[in-house]
């Protein structure tokens, strides 16, 4: 027994983002249970969700991959789909994981308001889509001027299946990127804020496990991906919540899908572990411009870095602060 009182228990007032996970409520037991539930039912959503696919694509008589390829199925755009959805679950499993085992409410995995707050998101991705425009705009032309027309080769498909394709990307890349961020930027900071004071062990290590989740492509992808999710990681404890990232996250899987798809590219489309050094040096100008602009909105707009007492509709009558080994939080 872990004591009485409500099932469903919310940090103390003041806690910052990587604290939510502060109820009084966190004992080993149960943290080591969180990472098994959040392991276990990523895994088991994943798969439950690629067979239902596969069985509603094989009703729509879509051919499979062939043997050996790394496709599930042979039409580029219902496999991207399938791999969307097969990652979206993410949001659910967090959820679960929190509510189940960390007995708090599972909305501080999006704010210390406890819920995503939408107009705030709104702001964030009336920023992010441009400047990402702007930054996928200027790394094609570095590349078309040190490769050529090269790069833009492929085969456009046809008017129809070009608006089916960006119809389903725009619906299901925010869902796709949303999870990721659930669990990289929510769920593992707060894992390792439960006992930690620092938030930014949390970071390092989910910055190196996001890069590692596209695979390793090369160098350059690699410290892009470990260099933006450090950053992310950073807006996110500064803003208090998830939207920033969220957004912007959104808006480069938005962008590469449907680039991918207008030149007809999408069945040859890497990861941004494959990306090249010119993205890496693009990305070290844009990521930090993204971050600060946004922590200066929020400012402004007095965007809350801290939970007030009883966000996330918990109980706080039981609530305390959790001894934590480590440094202090600079």
């Amino acid at each position: 027994m872990y004591g009485s009182g409500p099932a469903v228990v919310a940090a103390p007032g003041g806690s910052r983002y990587h604290e939510q996970a502060r109820n009084g409520r966190q004992g080993w037991p149960r943290r080591i249970g969180e990472l098994l539930a959040v392991v276990g039912l990523l895994a088991v959503a994943m798969i439950v969700v690629t067979g239902l696919g596969l069985l509603g694509t094989d009703a729509l008589g879509l051919e499979p991959a062939a043997d050996g390829a790394e496709q599930l199925l042979a039409d580029p755009v219902a496999d991207n789909a399938l791999g969307l959805l097969g990652l979206a679950v993410g949001i659910p499993a967090v959820m679960v994981a929190v509510r189940w085992c960390g007995s708090r409410p599972a909305g501080t995995l999006a704010s210390v308001a406890g819920r995503v707050r939408w107009r705030w998101l709104g702001v964030c991705a009336a920023v992010a889509f441009p400047l990402m425009a702007v930054q996928m705009g200027a790394l094609a032309l570095w590349e078309w001027l040190a490769e050529g027309d090269e790069v833009f080769a492929g085969d456009t498909p046809a008017a129809g299946r070009l608006l089916l394709g960006a119809v389903l990307f725009a619906v299901l890349v925010p869902f796709q990127a949303s999870a990721e961020e659930f669990v990289f930027r929510g769920w593992l900071p707060q894992f390792f804020g439960g006992f930690l004071r620092s938030p930014w062990p949390g970071v390092a290590v989910a910055s190196v496990l996001f890069a590692l989740a596209h695979g390793f492509g090369g160098w350059s992808g690699f410290l892009l991906l470990c260099y933006s999710a450090g950053w992310w990681g950073w807006l996110v404890i500064r803003t208090g919540g998830l939207e920033a990232v969220m957004a912007m996250h959104t808006a480069n899987n938005v962008f590469s899908f449907v680039t991918a798809l207008v030149l007809g590219q999408l069945a040859d489309a890497g990861t941004a572990a494959d990306a090249p050094w010119q993205a890496l040096v693009v990305e070290l100008v844009c990521a930090p411009a993204y971050c600060l602009i946004v922590a200066r909105l929020a400012d402004a707009r007095g965007i809350a870095s801290t939970s007030t007492s009883g966000s996330g509709s918990g109980s706080v009558a039981e609530a305390a602060p959790v001894p934590a080994a480590g440094p202090q939080a600079g």
